[in-house]
């Protein structure tokens, strides 16, 4: 069931993605600012149907071996490799993303299909100890229905993690992909749906609208991965209607750089961590926190970082120009309060939605570019005397979603690692670690395992059994019956 439809529409009065009028989103190339086309959202007959019928369709996908489930996964992640170059395609219109950089979310969507379809008839119960003549045991059920919320800065790879799991534990999902992505969310639907059966994977269309009332409907799962604000509304549903929340939201990623690591490699990986995908990256390192022994060759390593990455044009342009402005404004504020843009910090001349790579020398924690979320290409710096000053700073605030320390001591990791309040920590680089691992966000940032083999265990629920034997009883003789 998919119930996007695409139309053409005059031109809308500004330049930025939105909600034209009812029921319809305008999505514009963030590179050129041009039109790409309008797309219907999902009404709310359509909405309340798509529930309906996953519904329907849970307690027959509940029922079916786990082994079933994850052939089916497989035969999803096939349809979804066939399908990469259009989804790439899709995926760079819409949010601007390089078409490589969309290919390789793709693989990642892929690759995890095929992780859970693996994992999916291991997940199993617990044995227990009791009574010698008596059998106890836990067993994993799925929750029912599951409503998968998925962002547009990695559209397919988040769906694929949140949708295959809940999927191969025997959970039916109705997905609403971003409203900045409505069309590649709309195809990736067309694509994975036809490996289940009927009812068991549905794509709905919209924005906040239709999210809310999904969220409203009665569903026993809803999995979130966006912002803190729709997260928190979210949460406040779920407490009403007793569904179970899963939910990454957004975060302020700190990295703090000790005095005793090469400075030239340390804006290395800031550069890595602050400008990748544009810093439209949910753990894009956000604010940075560096030792005054090496800070001046650490600035000034990172400007040049900034200035080649300028120079060579390689920044891509950030979703639309409600998001760039929303940068902007907190570069803006942070320069009015005292901040130094050594590289970048304006808005460009010419179409699309591009914000350059950007350093900020002199912040403080009275900026917004060290307190909240900016979501674009920019580097905050504050010089501090101790690692202990740095370390305070970087545990601080209302996020807490990951962290990144470069220090050669052993200590000084240890120490982090102990002090720092967010799930995932990480020392000596900004981005990477082990298959199959997972985390789980603190404060603002969410709740619950948001993938890796724990997700798992998110979408399902425990059951105890207790089996013991009957004490002996000598049934009477079957009586004659003439």
């Amino acid at each position: 069931m998919h119930t996007t439809a695409m139309t053409t529409t005059a031109e809308p009065p500004t330049g930025t993605n939105h909600t034209e009028g009812p029921g319809t989103i305008t999505i514009r190339d963030p590179r050129t600012g041009e039109i790409l086309w309008t797309v219907l959202e999902t009404e709310p007959g359509a909405a309340t149907h798509a529930v309906q019928a996953a519904r329907s369709a849970a307690a027959g996908w509940a029922s079916t071996s786990p082994a079933e489930r994850g052939a089916c996964l497989r035969a999803a992640a096939q349809a979804l490799a066939a399908a990469a170059p259009v989804l790439a395609g899709l995926n760079s219109s819409e949010t601007g993303r390089p078409v490589e950089e969309a290919l390789a979310g793709i693989a990642a969507g892929v690759s995890t299909l095929e992780q859970y379809a693996e994992l999916g008839p291991v997940h199993r119960g617990h044995s227990l100890r009791g009574n010698q003549l008596a059998s106890d045991y836990t067993l994993a059920e799925p929750r029912g229905v599951a409503v998968v919320l998925t962002p547009w800065n990695d559209p397919v790879a988040v769906a694929c993690g949140l949708i295959g799991a809940a999927l191969v534990t025997g959970n039916t999902v109705v997905h609403k992909p971003s409203e900045r992505c409505p069309r590649l969310g709309e195809f990736l639907g067309e694509v994975l749906a036809p490996s289940f059966p009927p009812g068991v994977l549905v794509t709905v269309s919209g924005g906040a609208g239709v999210g809310t009332l999904l969220t409203q409907a009665g569903v026993d799962v809803i999995a979130h991965v966006g912002s803190s604000a729709s997260g928190a509304k979210i949460a406040e549903a779920a407490v009403l209607n007793g569904a179970h929340v899963i939910r990454e939201n957004g975060g302020n990623d700190p990295l703090l750089v000790d005095r005793d690591v090469d400075p030239a490699w340390a804006a290395e990986q800031a550069a890595i961590g602050a400008f990748s995908n544009s810093g439209q990256i949910c753990t894009s390192v956000e604010r940075i926190y560096v030792h005054e022994a090496i800070a001046t060759e650490f600035c000034a390593a990172l400007e040049a970082e900034a200035a080649l990455r300028n120079a060579n044009a390689t920044v891509a342009p950030l979703v639309d120009a409600r998001l760039r402005d929303s940068v902007h404004a907190q570069v803006a504020q942070a320069v009015k309060l005292g901040a130094k843009a050594v590289e970048g910090g304006r808005v460009p001349d010419g179409p699309g939605a591009f914000y350059p790579a950007t350093v900020l020398l002199n912040c403080a924690d009275n900026m917004d570019v060290m307190t909240e979320e900016t979501f674009g290409p920019v580097a905050p710096v504050q010089v501090v005397e101790t690692f202990d000053d740095g370390l305070k700073l970087a545990g601080s605030g209302r996020y807490g979603l990951a962290a990144t320390v470069l220090t050669g001591s052993i200590a000084h990791a240890q120490q982090a690692i102990a002090a720092l309040p967010v799930g995932t920590v990480k020392i000596n680089e900004v981005f990477g670690g082990a298959p199959g691992g997972a985390a789980q966000p603190r404060g603002e940032s969410g709740h619950g395992f948001g993938y890796g083999p724990e997700l798992l265990d998110e979408f399902t629920r425990v059951k105890v059994v207790h089996v013991a034997a009957p004490p002996p009883y000598a049934a009477p003789p079957p009586q004659d019956q003439d």
